[in-house]
């Protein structure tokens, strides 16, 4: 049944894999929030998705801050009479050795990637459950099974996959699907402008010696996002090369 007149809010949509996704989802005709906490980059890619003549709404909010969140959820639902779909794609991560890491470090890393899920899953919630249907999709990370210098990253992600097999517990009842997505290594600008060493040193743990592309995970959210998915909850999809089949 795909998703068509679905409506879709996907955070941190304003570029890289969170965009990709969302034009994806415009293409097969969902109504899409994008948002991003720089409101430059918002209003860039709004403006992109208008020519295209897709319906698109754009938010600028802090995922972390739960009155910006619910404030966001509102206008959406104001505007295109509920949300369908959320995609708590947005994330960042502070790197480095155990020793070394800061608690703003941990503080940011774990309230962006996880609290920020919480929230936006919390705000959705009442939308969803009048319509007695949601997709609720986290992307987390195949970093979740721990990685060395990932000590906020690897907790805040395998967090995402407690939240997400909590919500498919509470909620199957109630018409909503929540799932996980584990990306791997994406090309995305941050690949590009990584050090060559460190790309030959991640390139030789890869099964596949390649690289995702940021459409590879647009697929897997369509996936779950299609309204023909309603007996899947509470899993966890691999997209890495086969990266996941070992850690470290």
């Amino acid at each position: 049944m795909g998703i068509k007149n679905r409506v879709a809010l996907i955070t941190g949509s304003a570029s890289g894999m969170g965009k990709q996704t969302a034009l994806r989802m415009a293409e097969q005709g969902a109504k899409i929030v994008i948002n991003d906490v720089v409101a430059e980059k918002v209003e860039e890619t709004v403006e992109e998705f208008n020519k295209a003549g897709f319906e698109v709404l754009g938010q600028v909010a802090d995922i972390c801050n739960k009155e910006a969140v619910e404030k966001m959820v509102k206008t959406a639902v104001d505007t295109f009479g509920g949300i369908d779909i959320l995609v708590n794609n947005a994330g960042l991560e502070k790197a480095g050795l155990l020793r070394k890491l800061s608690e703003a470090d941990w503080d940011i890393t774990i309230n962006v990637n996880l609290k920020g899920a919480f929230l936006c899953s919390q705000a959705v919630h009442s939308s969803m459950i009048e319509k007695k249907h949601g997709r609720i999709i986290n992307i987390a990370s195949r970093a979740w099974l721990g990685g060395p210098g990932q000590a906020p990253y690897s907790s805040a992600k395998a967090g995402m996959v407690g939240l997400t097999r909590t919500l498919g517990i509470e909620l199957g009842r109630k018409g909503i699907t929540a799932n996980c997505i584990a990306p791997g290594l994406i090309h995305t600008p941050m690949w590009d402008e990584a050090p060559e060493k460190l790309k030959k040193t991640l390139l030789a743990k890869q099964p596949t010696g390649t690289l995702g592309e940021v459409d590879d995970i647009a697929n897997a959210v369509m996936f779950f996002a299609d309204d023909d998915t309603d007996f899947i909850t509470g899993q966890v999809l691999y997209i890495c090369g086969g990266r996941s089949l070992y850690a470290g």
